[in-house]
């Protein structure tokens, strides 16, 4: 295998709404490429980057993959990316190792909801973007008319930067071809053929198109720069090698989004692409340096840039000390843990050994490969800029920094939102409770939005993530690949509980038996803090009525009343417990007797501040077609729901709520009955609010029952 130099590389994440063609594409442009291997589609139930056998068995990618095309001493390596709602973290987090963004767009649908947030997820890191409108040879998507208003949707979007560099050749032969608006040729395609077009002249009919589209362009390009300006009213044009030079420019710095036209299917229009990128999306060379911080340096949230201005600048170079970071893991059932790496700077060969900058250990790295789908394809060395990947690191997780010793820097990790949705979990077997949990955490180093933990409350075993697909998923892979059965059980609603008011409380603890007894006595007062605050201590003790050795006991007393709860048997929060009076005996008193104490103080005065129960509100996104919208926000009133705001969105219509979470659990399939398939959502937690009185009794019933049941 071929080794690259980081100016003949370019790194693209292909992203886009689900089903808009992104794996297909990739499947069209590797045969374009003619790579071994890539004859198969996805809608023949498997491609190269589609191998999973859940993605296969429901028609969708669920994680990042990474394929590579060598085209004309250039090569492409690809990321294909989800584009379900639930999955597309994976979207973001592929942004960090490549260059360029590809945004597949549906010829049929247009902007969707997932589309529009993979475009802002590239804007974020002011990551280049190329439009490509998929599906182009799809009955409902041949007219020009609709082709004109998608443009014009994307612009409104987007921006007057979106500009076709290329118009689609639709006739009664349906779509065959490209015109190429900076050449000014066309290039014609055999549907299903290799995917190489052969070069021709414009279709009179669309003569007049191409010119006022070639003339836009010019203009959009030129714009701000003097040189070009003169130049273009000067003589009216720009010459093709200064708008080639002038247009990967404009590319690299966003101030153009091209849009090329493509058929992933029928393999018409990839070889442009190919040829597109390797003229025009910038190579690793040409990024912004990668900004580092010194190890050991936490940045201000634990995952955003460094506290200060101690950072480091990362070129995109083999001369700068060898630096790698891992943007994914996957576990193969034979080769092992895999990670996929993006060599930042230096050079890295076969058997190096390299240092885990988070983890303080060394790593070697042998058997240094590319990949194709899941196949490794093994190389001697790769240079700055590329992506790699290595089987069998003994420490190295998603997110961590390797590289050259004496040279520890760390590049902070993409970071994931929080689950959405949890679900209890238990084992069908004692078996199966045996591969559980390392069955779990191969999956979790994978996917990291998954979370797996036992609740100290109910010692239930509760798998979080991003909704019910995402949980089911995890449930049928645990099945497929590590042959654990596991039942799923209702939701668990994270309540809370809190309180309204101020009070205080007396406790203690007095036990008198053979010898030493036990004696501790405090007085505390509870008052509310703002939502999200957790619990304070404050210790209010004059005079060493409680001695200083025994206060924390009181904290930890405290801590452990308020875990378990008082209503429901809900974490008590947002609340400060300040300890000011108490007693104590010489000798009988010790920390189980102030701990005690604590305890019964704490539950003293919670029967006076008017304790309440708090629900997990959603901040809910939910995009639909426009005549389902009133459908829509009827449902969510119902919900409990409070309306933020509605906007258009491309084709459909954008619907932004605060709900619940108790009301969202089968908010999935309602919303696909209700809108016919057509309408997906999205929801991360927003924030805590009080549960209605009559809620919460409901609640609050329940959880005693269950407590009277368990007793029994």
């Amino acid at each position: 295998m071929k080794t690259y130099a980081g100016s003949d590389l370019r790194n693209v994440a292909v992203v886009g709404h689900a089903h808009s063609g992104k794996t297909t594409l990739i499947s069209g442009i590797l045969k374009t490429a003619k790579m071994p291997a890539t004859s198969s589609r996805f809608e023949n139930g498997a491609s190269v980057t589609a191998y999973d056998e859940e993605e296969i068995s429901r028609g969708m990618t669920m994680s990042n993959a990474a394929a590579f095309a060598e085209w004309n001493g250039t090569k492409v390596n690809l990321l294909d990316t989800p584009g379900f709602h639930m999955f597309v973290h994976e979207g973001r987090a592929a942004m960090l190792p490549v260059e360029t963004a590809v945004v597949v767009v549906n010829a049929q649908h247009g902007i969707e909801s997932v589309t529009d947030r993979v475009w802002n997820f590239a804007a974020e890191v002011n990551l280049p973007r190329v439009i490509l409108i998929d599906q182009v040879d799809h009955p409902k998507a041949d007219s020009r008319t609709g082709r004109m208003e998608m443009l014009e949707a994307m612009r409104e979007r987007w921006g007057r930067q979106v500009v076709p560099v290329q118009l689609p050749i639709v006739d009664q032969q349906g779509f065959h071809g490209v015109v190429d608006l900076v050449t000014m040729e066309a290039f014609f395609y055999t549907p299903n053929g290799d995917g190489r077009g052969t070069v021709g002249a414009i279709p009179h009919m669309m003569e007049n198109d191409a010119k006022t589209a070639h003339e836009a362009l010019i203009e959009l390009v030129a714009e701000g720069k003097d040189e070009l300006m003169e130049e273009f009213f000067a003589v009216g044009t720009i010459p093709e090698d200064h708008l080639i030079s002038a247009l990967h420019e404009a590319i690299r710095e966003d101030r153009i989004f091209p849009v090329l036209y493509a058929s992933g299917l029928r393999n018409v229009g990839t070889d442009h692409l190919l040829d597109f990128l390797k003229v025009y999306a910038p190579s690793p060379q040409e990024r912004p340096a990668f900004t580092a911080r010194p190890a050991g340096k936490q940045s201000g949230n634990g995952s955003g840039p460094a506290a200060d201005d101690q950072t480091i600048a990362r070129k995109v170079n083999d001369t700068d000390p060898t630096t790698l970071y891992v943007y994914k893991t996957m576990v193969d059932p034979f080769a092992g843990r895999i990670s996929f790496f993006k060599v930042i700077s230096g050079c890295v060969r076969t058997d190096a050994s390299v240092e885990n900058y988070n983890r303080g250990d060394n790593e070697r790295l042998a058997h240094l490969a590319i990949m194709q789908g899941r196949q490794l394809v093994e190389v001697p060395e790769l240079h700055a800029g590329d992506l790699g990947a290595v089987a069998k690191l003994r420490v190295t997780q998603t997110g961590d920094t390797l590289g050259a010793k004496g040279h520890e820097v760390l590049i902070d990790p993409v970071s994931v939102p929080e689950p959405a949705m949890t679900y209890a979990i238990e084992p069908k077997s004692r078996a199966d409770e045996d591969k559980l949990a390392p069955a779990l955490h191969k999956l979790m180093e994978e996917d990291l939005l998954l979370r797996f933990y036992r609740d100290p409350q109910t010692n239930e075993f509760l798998l979080a993530g991003a909704g019910q697909l995402h949980i089911e998923t995890v449930v049928s892979r645990l099945r497929r690949r590590f042959h654990t059965e596991v039942t799923l059980k209702s939701p668990k609603i994270p309540y809370r509980e809190t309180v309204r008011t101020q009070a205080t409380g007396h406790g203690r603890h007095k036990k008198q038996t053979g010898g030493h007894g036990q004696f501790g006595d405090c007085k505390i007062r509870i008052e509310p803090l703002p939502r999200g605050s957790g619990f304070e201590f404050v210790n209010d003790i004059f005079g060493g009525v409680i001695p200083r050795q025994f206060v924390p006991a009181v904290e930890k007393g405290v801590q452990e009343s308020a875990a378990r709860g008082y209503l429901a048997g809900y974490p008590v929060v947002d609340f400060r417990a300040v300890v000011y009076d108490g007693s104590y005996h010489e000798v009988d008193s010790n920390e189980l007797s102030f701990k005690m104490a604590g305890r019964a103080a704490f539950r003293a005065c919670m029967e006076q501040a008017k304790p309440a129960l708090l629900e997990p509100v959603m901040r809910v996104e939910i995009e639909g077609p426009d005549e389902f919208a009133g459908a829509i926000i009827g449902d969510l009133n119902s919900r409990r729901g409070r309306v933020q705001g509605m906007e258009s969105a491309g084709m459909g219509t954008v619907v932004r709520a605060l709900v619940p979470l108790a009301e969202m659990l089968s908010y999935g399939m309602t919303l696909t009955s209700m809108t016919q398939g057509r309408g997906s959502f999205r929801m991360e937690m927003d924030h805590y609010d009080f549960v209605p009185p009559a809620i919460s009794e409901k609640i609050a019933a329940g959880a005693k029952r269950h407590v009277e049941d368990a007793e029994e």
